[in-house]
């Protein structure tokens, strides 16, 4: 596609900011706490040990690297471009949250915090930093969304298995949003002992930038393992977006290589026309939320507006700076995909494949649905399996059963 790679090379800038967006918007209280972090985090991460370490507990406590799997059905089926899907579902915890968690705990024990929060929505990071909280001998406190903790019932139960109190959000409409809202007042107010391990690429500098890093693990073995199968890079990456973590852990390492197109998959919900989505980049403006500037789903008095996604995973009001950067720079393209289309979408890939995916993963895989056919089949296209599905099977089960009531009553 020709964008020039060398626009791409000096981001984030000393303040954090990839181009006007990111930056450091944080209460007084907190500076100084991100200020350390960001130190801190220089620091260690190009230091020998901590990098062997962490290498270590990937490969034996998380079981990397993730398989790139040839999805030769799905293939078949859309008659197109030639199909690999990166297995991160495979991953301990059953999602990629738990490679930018393992990296911010070291990081934390490293500080000498004794306790960890975080936020949660589709409970798959909450997952991920509960497990890592008891592999380190870490208290631990999850904030959720009421809405989330009962479309996600499974996950609650994991974590609190796990030693992890599940602190529920009633407030707002009880998402995502709300929860990370819950957990940065603790951070606030428990600065000295705490560390905020923040789930995606978003909120106040260095957190993009860091869990970006952690992320990009996946891209980075991507990369390895098709060249090792196809001799040369792929065609096209494409991810479900949020906030956006497992979409910018894909791309980061192919930033500099533009003939590879970089597709980012938001939430369209019950379509955009209807103003129920989560697709911020799509449907939203500029803004700041969670202490960064990015891509916000506003109105016009900049009063942050309810998203919406049949994924909970989805369901938040903004997305990571560094994804508002991409857009506006043209060197990511990104797209909306349905409520019903992920649905579909989850059902093809658990006919064809015998596999489950999150909802999540699912709208990147309609996506591909779409756009595949009209490839040829000397496209290689790779897409993130950020997540297995076993979480979403009871939101599954209800969504089919209301289309079908729904159905029956016209």
């Amino acid at each position: 596609m020709g964008f020039p790679a060398q626009r791409l090379e000096s981001v984030p800038d000393a303040n954090g900011c990839f181009g006007h967006f990111g930056g450091r918007f944080v209460a007084e209280t907190l500076m100084p706490l991100t200020l350390d972090l960001e130190a801190q985090y220089a620091t260690v991460k190009d230091s020998a040990s901590f990098r062997a370490e962490l290498a270590t507990l990937q490969r034996d406590f998380v079981g990397r690297r993730s398989p790139l799997y040839f999805a030769e059905r799905l293939t078949d089926r859309l008659k197109g471009a030639t199909i690999y899907l990166k297995r991160e579902d495979l991953m301990h915890t059953g999602a990629h949250k738990i490679n930018n968690c393992l990296g911010q705990m070291l990081l934390a024990r490293h500080m000498g915090k004794q306790r960890i929060i975080a936020e949660t929505g589709a409970g798959m990071h909450g997952v991920a930093t509960a497990t890592v909280a008891a592999r380190f001998g870490m208290d631990c406190t999850i904030y959720m969304g009421n809405a989330d903790i009962e479309r996600q019932r499974p996950n609650v139960e994991r974590m609190q298995l796990l030693g992890a109190e599940v602190v529920p959000v009633s407030h707002g409409t009880g998402t995502l949003k709300d929860a990370m809202n819950e957990a940065m007042r603790d951070w606030a107010t428990n600065v000295a002992s705490t560390f905020y391990i923040i789930g995606t690429v978003a909120g106040p500098h260095p957190y993009p930038t860091l869990v970006r890093d952690f992320q990009s693990i996946i891209g980075q073995e991507v990369r390895e393992q098709v060249l090792d199968r196809e001799g040369r890079l792929p065609d096209s990456l494409l991810a479900c977006i949020g906030g956006g973590s497992n979409a910018m852990g894909l791309f980061h390492p192919f930033l500099q290589d533009p003939d590879v197109r970089l597709i980012g998959v938001e939430a369209a919900g019950h379509g955009m026309a209807t103003g129920r989505h989560a697709a911020s980049l799509q449907g939203g403006v500029p803004g700041v939320l969670h202490g960064n500037r990015t891509y916000l789903l506003q109105s016009e008095d900049g009063q942050i507006l309810d998203a919406h996604s049949v994924s909970a995973g989805l369901d938040y009001p903004g997305i990571g700076p560094e994804h508002a950067w991409l857009h506006e720079t043209g060197r990511g393209d990104y797209v909306a995909i349905t409520d019903d289309e992920a649905i579909t979408a989850f059902r093809t890939l658990c006919h064809l494949e015998g596999i489950i995916p999150a909802l999540e993963s699912s709208h990147a895989l309609a996506h591909a649905i779409k756009l595949a056919p009209t490839l040829p089949s000397s496209h290689i296209m790779v897409i993130n399996l950020s997540g297995r599905g076993d979480k979403d099977m009871a939101t599954v089960t209800r969504y089919l059963a209301d289309t079908s009531t729904n159905q029956g009553a016209t």
